[in-house]
């Protein structure tokens, strides 16, 4: 049974074109990563570069990101139910905030395995290694642009998440690439640049992974939103005739949606049928101008001019 407010057909169009766009974005970062997966992995196996290994596995846990995200967007475009009346929108938050933990993790136990690599003799990798990471590095910023750009649309804090790993990733693999193609001219210092370039990437990946993760935790802290929504919200409730005031308003990010709760105030002398129509126009009214509004929490207070 749903249990969401009523909506105009624009209103829910607008909506559901949002979770088409992310979805759509997760979908090709995936394609992308598993093909990029098999590449390097290959690459770095037949050329011998550790770098090269680490950046596949790096896109091994990209691609378990991009599925973990795909899968929560679905949970949560879900409609509220009997157990779940606040609906299923922070599913994206958890989503991301996962992926920041796994690249995290991942990025920590391949830098150590690499580190230890140091003590073993080391020959310098084929320069067909850093050919491979040089277009790595071209799709990753490609794939980072598009992601980037629906995520900040959106304000999507799983995708940016997402977008930030593929930043991350080409520029690793842009390291990767300069230091291959250097390694040959570097003497003595050659066999070690690639267990190098290697750790450099993880160090890179482990501090993008903590500014997702300290990003995202706001978010489900239910941090009041930025202030260009909550000025929004306070223009639409104002032009709503006979509002006098607003007298308290918090507005939640939750997922790719918001929660609101806002006091407005009229005047006293009014009905109770009178404040409960001049409220719920309120709350129409910001249900049809902002698509992304889940729902709106209304309280109706006295106003005293005094």
């Amino acid at each position: 049974m749903s249990l969401s407010p009523p909506r105009d057909e624009a209103s829910i169009a607008v909506r559901d074109r949002v979770y088409v766009d992310a979805k759509r974005a997760a979908i090709w970062g995936l394609s992308v990563n598993v093909v990029l997966v098999v590449a390097k992995l290959a690459g770095g196996m037949l050329l011998r570069s550790s770098a090269l290994v680490a950046d596949a596995v790096n896109s091994i846990g990209d691609v378990t990101s991009s599925v973990t995200v795909r899968v929560a967007l679905h949970v949560a475009e879900r409609e509220e139910d009997e157990d779940h009346p606040y609906g299923h929108t922070k599913a994206e938050s958890i989503a991301g905030f996962a992926v920041s933990l796994l690249v995290m993790f991942g990025a920590g136990v391949l830098a150590f395995e690499t580190i230890k690599q140091f003590a073993q003799p080391k020959l310098i990798p084929h320069w067909s290694a850093g050919l491979i990471a040089a277009v790595c590095c071209v799709v990753k910023e490609t794939v980072y642009r598009y992601t980037s750009q629906v995520a900040n649309r959106l304000n999507s804090a799983a995708l940016r998440a997402t977008a930030l790993d593929h930043r991350s990733d080409a520029i690793a693999s842009a390291a990767i690439a300069l230091s291959l193609f250097a390694a040959p001219y570097l003497g003595e210092l050659g066999p070690y640049v690639d267990p190098i370039a290697a750790v450099c990437v993880c160090a890179l990946l482990i501090l993008t992974s903590a500014k997702m993760f300290l990003s995202i935790a706001a978010e489900l802290m239910d941090q009041q939103a930025d202030p260009e929504t909550i000025q929004r919200v306070r223009d639409i409730a104002g032009e709503v005739d006979q509002v006098k005031e607003i007298e308290k308003l918090r507005v939640r990010k939750s997922g790719l949606e918001y929660f609101i709760e806002i006091h407005v105030q009229v005047d006293g002398q009014l009905t109770v049928d009178q404040g409960h129509r001049i409220g719920h126009e309120v709350k129409d009214r910001l249900l049809a101008k902002m698509p992304r509004v889940r729902d709106v929490h209304l309280h109706v207070e006295p106003w005293d001019e005094e």
